[in-house]
């Protein structure tokens, strides 16, 4: 079995992907959706992370591939839907990295309400300048969350203990953790909110969520940071913001447009702006949280490649079963229709199988059923179960 990991993954991804048996090919930076298609044959384990498409077309081209492997949080640079119609198991890290975006989101916001960039370029440019003009302790300012989800709920509460007052707004009901306050829409939360921070994932619907219109809601001198998703901000607008002052300050970590590898040219129209802070996407970025997402998805993937198991999969029903040894197990990816497990049943009870354990589960359009036996599964068997006009996608796998 073969893997393919692009964009950096951490050594201890590749370690625990090696180690059950798996030959794993690294790639440094991201590959654009030719270079991609050219190299998924023979693949059947695909690791990325926010950079990589994987397309349609991709998926068409990679015939072997098993499951992808979103080493990070967000999941919208992988086709869902056509990977789920292909069998094709996603799996992501929607916890690993939460408490290092968070912690670099309360330096930002640290860093611009005391104006420590400004103050930082001042003294390399050798100018002292000893004042308290301008800078403000965040002890008892008013923090506004847009998406409280695993990171917005936590920034919430270690807001929270830094004196924050904090109020958030979900377009999902979520549960106010600590002294949050919810609001009921995001002009509420723009209107008491004196640090605004964006929370939000990267579907289509919320592309262009933050523009001039929004801005002109915040509140004069009001700070402004986004570490979710390029697409969420209309960069020119915020631009046009902070020339003003209406805005007295951001931080951005994400960027619509971003280089595919370390040490590419970058270009913002934000650049150049006092009180700005611009990093390069490395909210995720520490070695804890890059180990923690490198086990995590590793052994997601080795567990789905080895055994079948689909649980937290983004997209194929969760089943989750045990692997014992001296059984064969099937596993068959199917149309959620009625009837489909009977049919299986009895192809196998027609072949004289004898099922020693079986689990199912359903999601949307898609059934996932395993089925461990007694015994190999012979060639003929399997192909009787891959004709079933139902079967998506079907595997057998010999549990030694």
């Amino acid at each position: 079995m073969k893997a393919l990991l692009l964009e950096n993954i951490h050594p201890e991804g590749i370690r625990l992907l090696t180690e059950r048996g798996i030959e794993v090919e690294t790639v440094k930076g991201a590959l654009d959706e030719d270079e991609l298609a050219s190299r998924m044959s023979g693949v059947q384990l695909l690791g990325i992370r926010s950079k990589t498409q994987v397309t349609d077309r991709v998926l068409e081209a990679a015939p072997d591939l098993l499951a992808v492997g979103a080493f990070c949080i967000g999941t919208n640079q992988i086709d869902l839907a056509v990977a789920a119609e292909r069998g094709v198991a996603v799996f992501n890290a929607p916890f690993s990295n939460t408490r290092s975006v968070v912690e670099l989101v309360l330096a930002e916001i640290i860093s611009l309400a005391r104006h420590l960039t400004d103050k930082n370029a001042a003294m390399h440019a050798g100018v002292w300048d000893k004042s308290a003009k301008g800078a403000h302790e965040v002890r008892g300012r008013t923090l506004g969350i847009v998406g409280y989800g695993n990171i917005g709920s936590q920034l919430s509460v270690v807001a929270e203990a830094l004196g924050m007052k904090v109020y958030f707004y979900d377009v999902a009901d979520k549960l106010a953790l600590g002294n949050a306050q919810r609001c009921d829409s995001m002009d509420e939360l723009l209107a008491v909110a004196e640090t605004v921070s964006l929370h939000v994932d990267g579907r289509a619907g919320n592309a262009g969520l933050f523009g001039a219109e929004q801005f002109a809601k915040m509140r004069p001198r009001s700070l402004f940071l986004n570490l979710c998703r390029g697409i969420v901000v209309d960069h020119e607008a915020l631009r046009e913001a902070l020339l003003s002052g209406h805005v007295a300050g951001a931080a951005l970590d994400v960027f619509e447009t971003e280089p595919k590898t370390t040490g590419d040219p970058f270009v913002s129209t934000l650049q150049n702006i006092p009180n700005v802070i611009l990093t390069p996407h490395v909210g995720g970025s520490t070695e804890e949280a890059q180990s923690d997402i490198g086990r995590f998805v590793a052994l997601k993937l080795g567990d789905y490649a080895t055994g079948g198991a689909t649980t937290m999969s983004v997209n194929l029903p969760q089943v989750i079963a045990a692997v014992e040894p001296g059984r064969s197990r099937i596993l068959h990816v199917h149309r959620n229709v009625p009837g489909v497990l009977a049919r299986v049943n009895t192809v196998l009870g027609d072949a004289g199988v004898n099922i020693e354990g079986q689990t199912l589960s359903t999601r949307g359009e898609l059934g996932y059923v395993i089925t461990d036996t007694v015994g190999p599964v012979r060639a003929d068997l399997a192909e009787r179960l891959r004709e079933l006009p139902e079967t998506v996608r079907l595997r057998v796998l010999s549990c030694d």
